[in-house]
């Protein structure tokens, strides 16, 4: 009996922050779907008195959405490619490599991970500016190609590739690329789709340093676009929702098609040694 007790009060409490998190998207999409005004009445509504469309044709007419989209697909793809490349080299290396200085450099990597990434922004900035880089997507790209995370969370999962395996490729006459290229990546999928998820996610939602860099209105992304509406439209709560929920989707549906990849990446990176 106090087992049951204690299964139902964890369930209740699982199902209580179930609904906690979920509430806010749920009235995002709803408002959504609101006429102009209706989502800040008094009280407020939980559900549209008519549904309408409106608010996503307006972001489509107005603000160009389209090109704002491609915008912030580009930029996560191309960093999401990179990142799993360089990431991936760097991670197998510091897991299956032996070279000098090995462990106390990747100690300094793990020790930059309690740095605020506010803290590097200005002199990536003016870094970015020698480079004449600003205003560009390369701007926006370079700073996420690699980064500790993917490293470390690369290489705590190669650190479970067999030696054996490794030496048995070398001794068929196999060079440090082709192993990495035919075997090294092949048994790190499930961390390489954890990773690219993380990535793209990441970049796509990517406020602040999009809007430090890009200064001309037509490279602007997804969010930094709708920031700028808010400026345009304060008062337009429903026309924000609508494009809340248009950002939101994309990665939404990546990552529960990718769900089962992501769960056993982070499951595998957390448990290898």
């Amino acid at each position: 009996m106090k087992r049951i007790l204690t299964v139902t009060g964890l369930y209740a409490l699982l199902g209580i922050g179930v609904v906690l998190t979920l509430s806010p998207l749920a009235w995002m999409v709803s408002a959504s779907f609101m006429p102009t005004g209706e989502a800040t009445a008094v009280p407020p509504r939980l559900l549209p008195s008519r549904f309408t469309l409106d608010h996503y044709r307006d972001l489509v007419t107005r603000m160009n959405l389209v090109r704002h989209a491609l915008s912030s697909t580009l930029l996560a793809s191309a960093t999401t490619a990179i990142s799993l490349l360089l990431n991936s080299m760097a991670g197998y290396a510091f897991a299956k490599l032996r070279f000098p200085g090995r462990e106390r450099l990747f100690g300094a990597l793990l020790a930059a991970l309690v740095i605020p990434a506010q803290v590097s922004m200005l002199p990536l900035f003016l870094m970015l500016k020698q480079l004449g880089l600003v205003n560009t997507y390369w701007g926006v790209i370079i700073p996420g190609m690699a980064s500790v995370f993917g490293i470390f969370l690369v290489r705590q999962f190669a650190l479970s590739i067999p030696e054996s395996l490794l030496d048995a490729a070398r001794i068929d006459g196999a060079g440090e690329f082709r192993i990495y290229w035919s075997l090294v990546l092949p048994f790190c999928r499930p961390v390489l789709v954890t990773l690219a998820v993380f990535t793209f996610l990441g970049t796509w939602n990517d406020f602040l340093w999009p809007l430090i860099v890009l200064a001309d209105d037509d490279l602007y992304t997804l969010p930094v676009a709708l920031a700028n509406l808010l400026g345009e439209h304060v008062q337009d709560t429903e026309l924000m929702m609508a494009g809340s929920v248009l950002t939101m989707l994309p990665v939404l549906g990546l990552f529960v098609a990718l769900q089962r990849y992501y769960i056993a990446g982070i499951m595998g990176g957390a448990l290898k040694e």
